[in-house]
């Protein structure tokens, strides 16, 4: 019997995709785009197509596995649970339960993937991962700025006299922005790109900027600049609706422009140019999250807000400084899902530093770490701190499809359900403002189970198994309690599938922030009561020729670590064979200089690490830079994070991975 569903993308990126799914048999056998969906109109990416596939995979875990004297077992789950309900007992009476750590990273937007949060509240308090790998810079400084990070409705997009791509490739990450983009520029929009690379975006653009990776901040500096002394900027938007503008006007006028062209590497006329479109608005503003992984991130983000506020593109239709979109996020009532409350203990580490957390914990000392939604030995900076880390804990428990890098440390590994395995309720808050549904469309390989059961059963062990009494349905009508005064229920959006959100598709129209003074803080307020400096300020990578000559010289170019193309993240290399083989893509210079041709072997190298592979020669990337893919697993050769810095960025919330020199000769040459 052949049927086809509608459903949901759950995968953590910016656009949450509708699916019209085909079950035949009891089996998926083709994913395809909801033509229906109001955003994604039934465009998906191969990402999302494999989903399908994941979820046939013989690779797939159906079975409980333990260590026993360095090898796997299967056993039951009654056995595991049992283990592990002890292993939590012993720790939380012998230590506390913070002695437990948390690790989690963001692979599926579902909304009862929260209930981790709810079970180990209810525990007493784990150590807790703040912070992000992806985003956490931009997040925080937006937070600083205009009191949260909301975006525009994607159709606004169509206000815009120019719009303005700056480090986001959306034919990557964004699939459907680059279809307004399009259907934008068909109107009359101007598109400028600004990225290092030169990619399928670019293409497309009327104008490419390529800017020197780590100096997208110092390149607003110089636009400001150009607004302010041609009195070109949105005096009336400054004195009625923001604070600091005094503070802003000192930094513009302590760096000279000739010292922005040179550390940028871009053309006056290309600065004078990005002041031309700013002032002749309304013009958007689409950041991407390659830019603030850096020491200077969130300075990076503020700088670039600023820069929109200074040209009075700020709460205007067309406008907007567009990265995260939290009010998506903040329509659900996520504390009657997680209950903070029953936390009595808590301790954080950022999930940049968790490595170094657990390495140095005292009292207490982390003595067992259960992992969620991620891969953190491939996806973690300093990968080789990170697995000395987990292999120092006495228990490590990992919940997942697939025997991953991180999985294969493990003491236990329990098998999981993918999306059409379970029902859920999904959403991005990045992009656009829908909510999708999604239902059990099959049934499980084997013995895996729920996440949600896995929580509900341990739960039971640990004595507080009430708290989990409840039906998935009722777990999902508690996230949408928030929402029944605006029609939205789950019986309604399983009857329609998708509904959009009652947020603002305008943000900050009417002015009023969420700061602490209410306006716009060029110097921040939130900043300063955090201990970070809340006046706008400039600073370089920590990794660079400006901030550390010796070692630019040592290692002279730049490595970013972009999205893969087929994979979110870590989550399909074990699906694909083509993706099992390293590629480090080079800029033109790069392989002139060290005289190495396309499909080469060469290694990449640093005072953290070492990795191999073959070589791609990128077109019109800026001087000085190499990418490697990052999601790569170590069984497939290595991952890129052998080589990147685990420290955390200026405002302490982001990682800071593509602040990373390296090195590079051709493998026959180097060994």
């Amino acid at each position: 019997m052949k049927k086809v569903v509608k459903s949901s993308c759950p995968l953590n990126c910016w656009d949450c995709c509708g699916f019209e799914v085909t079950v035949e048999n009891g089996k998926v056998t083709k994913v395809d785009g909801d033509k229906d969906h109001p955003i994604t109109q039934g465009k998906i990416c191969g990402r999302g197509r494999m989903l399908g596939d994941k979820t046939n995979s013989k690779e797939r875990l159906t079975v409980p596995l333990k260590k026993v004297n360095g090898q796997f077992e299967e056993i039951s789950w009654e056995q595991a649970l049992n283990e592990i309900a002890e292993k939590m007992s012993e720790v939380k009476e012998n230590y506390s339960p913070t002695a437990v750590l948390h690790s989690h990273d963001y692979a599926n937007t579902g909304m009862l993937k929260k209930l981790d949060k709810r079970f180990f509240n209810c525990y007493g308090g784990v150590t807790e991962l703040v912070g992000s790998l992806c985003w956490g810079s931009g997040i925080e400084a937006q937070t600083w700025d205009f009191g949260s990070s909301f975006s525009h409705a994607p159709d606004d997009i169509f206000h815009s006299k120019n719009v303005v791509i700056w480090g986001r490739n959306v034919t990557r990450t964004n699939m459907h922005l680059f279809h307004y983009l399009q259907e934008a520029k068909k109107r009359g929009s101007t598109i400028t790109v600004i990225d290092p690379i030169y990619n399928a975006t670019a293409k497309i653009a009327d104008h490419y900027i390529s800017i020197k990776p780590g100096m997208d901040g110092l390149v607003a500096i110089g636009i400001m600049k150009y607004l302010v002394e041609e009195n070109k900027h949105d005096q009336q938007f400054i004195i009625n609706h923001t604070v600091g503008f005094h503070d802003l006007v000192t930094l513009l006028n302590s760096i000279s422009m000739e010292d922005i062209v040179t550390s940028a590497e871009v053309s006056d006329a290309d600065i004078k140019y990005l002041a031309s479109i700013y002032s002749d608005g309304p013009t958007s503003t689409y950041l991407g999250l390659g830019m603030q992984r850096y020491a200077n991130g969130g300075n990076t983000i503020r700088l670039i807000d600023a820069l929109v506020a200074v040209s009075g593109n700020v709460g205007i239709s067309g406008g907007g400084a567009n990265f995260g979109n939290l009010q998506v996020g903040n329509s659900f009532n996520r504390s009657a899902l997680t209950l903070p409350q029953k936390k009595a203990s808590t301790r954080q580490f950022t999930m940049m530093k968790q490595a170094e957390g657990i390495l140095s914990a005292e009292n207490p000392g982390i003595k067992m770490i259960f992992v969620t939604c991620g891969n953190p030995l491939a996806q973690v900076p300093n990968s080789t701190k990170v697995k000395q880390a987990f292999e120092s804990v006495e228990t490590l428990v990992v919940v997942d499809h697939f025997l991953t890098d991180t999985a294969e440390l493990a003491d236990y590994v329990l098998p999981t359900t993918t999306v059409f395995e379970e029902e859920d309720i999904y959403c991005a808050s990045m992009y656009h403002h829908y909510v999708n549904y999604g239902e059990q469309l099959v049934v499980p390989p084997g013995e895996a189970k729920s996440d949600l059961w896995i929580w509900a059963q341990l739960a039971k062990r640990l004595g507080f198994g009430e708290e989990f009494n409840f039906s998935r349905a009722e777990f999902l009508e508690m996230g949408l309690s928030h929402l029944h005064e605006h029609g939205i229920t789950l019986e309604r959006l399983k009857d329609e599938k998708r509904l959009s959100l009652p947020v603002s598709h305008v943000p900050w129209d009417k002015r009023e922030f969420l700061t602490p003074s209410g306006k716009f803080e060029f110097t921040s307020l939130t900043a300063e009561d955090k201990g970070y400096e809340g006046k706008p300020h400039y600073l370089p990578p920590k990794e660079s020729s400006k901030s550390n000559p010796l070692l630019a010289k040592k290692y002279p170019y730049q490595l970013l670590t972009i999205h893969p193309l087929r994979s979110n993240h870590s989550q399909h290399y074990i699906l694909i064979e083509a993706l099992q083989k390293i590629k480090i893509e080079i800029s033109e210079d790069i392989a002139s200089e060290k005289e190495i041709s396309e499909g080469d072997t060469v290694t990449i190298f640093n005072d953290r690490g070492k990795l191999s592979g073959t070589v791609k020669i990128m077109k019109k990337a800026h001087p000085k830079t190499i990418n490697v893919d990052e999601g790569q697993w170590h069984k497939f050769g290595g991952s890129v994070n052998l080589l990147t810095p685990d420290e955390d960025s200026d405002n302490g919330q982001g990682s800071i991975l593509y602040d990373c020199l390296v090195n590079i000769e051709k493998t026959n040459e180097m060994f």
